[in-house]
């Protein structure tokens, strides 16, 4: 069968668009890895309105819950799939319907639809630095909800500046002896209020204006170097677990072929309604090249997009 839509990705934009596809009525198919997004390793959201603070595993079971709530025999769940490939297809063996329709493939099966929503998000970039291949997972890591208790009571670093390093210097606090967060420059992309509370907290220590080099160790990292940007001067942090949060990667590989990204992997879109330059194919959240992206606008972005996608649907 062909259906209405294709929605890929089970965060809150994937899942946003397919509550609103259910209640309008449009024969749709989700497919993701799992829900939740990015936000299942938080152990606390503060920003998802509405929920003062929600564990990331408790937002993704809300979000599933929500949508199979309205699904019905309108929205199919395909759970644990991962989509490898999309394309555009003017003629296939699934028939004469299939003309004009997307094909997408994923690890396990095949489907067609008329049009196609991406909001697969972003995944976590890794540290590219001597070191930090030998001793992922021998204390450097990249989820401090998974990997944080193992160093209680110890003197941990964090390496990035934006609101994720904030918030997983915020959670490390509750545990360890101290905290130090690195970062590039004496500038922070996390949220002022976020920064000014944690500078209060005297275990919480600042290096800016820094560059880390190498990641240190034997079986297991015991620390790592870092140069000044500024004057060239190498020192060295002794600490047995690092925390990685130094930005995201659009997860937008597998829609390589069907619609040009920037350079840094985003799929383009029209601000206004989500569209791509490519016609019945939208994109959400945190894959886009959106100014801003957090839960909430994803969501946003989404229930833009399907609003759309109706109107283009029933045109026709």
């Amino acid at each position: 069968m062909t259906y209405d839509l294709i929605i890929i990705g089970g965060g809150p934009g994937g899942v946003s668009a397919g509550v609103y596809a259910a209640r309008k009525q449009l024969k749709t198919l989700l497919i993701t890895p799992e829900f939740g997004g990015q936000s299942i390793v938080s152990e606390g959201i503060e920003n998802w309105i509405g929920t003062v603070k929600i564990s990331g595993n408790d937002l993704a079971k809300n979000l599933k819950d929500h949508l199979l709530a309205y699904a019905g025999d309108i929205v199919t769940v395909q759970e644990g799939e991962y989509v490898q490939d999309i394309k555009i297809s003017p003629m296939s063996d699934i028939g004469e319907e299939a003309k004009g329709t997307f094909l997408i493939k994923t690890d396990k099966a095949e489907y067609s639809s008329k049009a196609v929503l991406v909001a697969t998000g972003s995944t976590r970039r890794k540290l590219d630095i001597p070191g930090a291949k030998e001793f992922d997972n021998k204390g450097l890591t990249y989820c401090a909800s998974c990997d944080g208790p193992l160093f209680a009571d110890q003197d941990v670093a964090v390496i990035g500046g934006g609101n994720a390093a904030f918030e997983t210097s915020a959670q490390l606090l509750a545990y360890c002896k101290s905290v130090t967060l690195l970062n590039r420059s004496e500038e922070f992309r996390a949220d002022e209020i976020t920064v000014t509370k944690l500078k209060r907290n005297p275990k919480f220590k600042i290096i800016t204006n820094v560059e880390v080099a190498e990641i240190k160790g034997d079986k297991f990292a015991t620390g790592l170097t870092y140069k000044n940007i500024k004057t060239g001067e190498v020192d060295e942090l002794q600490t047995p677990g690092i925390f990685v949060e130094i930005g995201l990667i659009p997860t937008t590989d597998f829609a390589k072929d069907v619609v040009e990204l920037n350079k840094i992997g985003q799929i383009p879109v029209d601000p206004r309604n989500q569209q791509t330059n490519i016609k019945g194919l939208w994109a959400a959240g945190d894959c886009t090249d959106g100014l801003y992206h957090q839960n909430n606008i994803a969501s946003g972005d989404a229930v833009k997009a399907l609003e759309d996608i109706y109107v283009n649907l029933h045109t026709k």
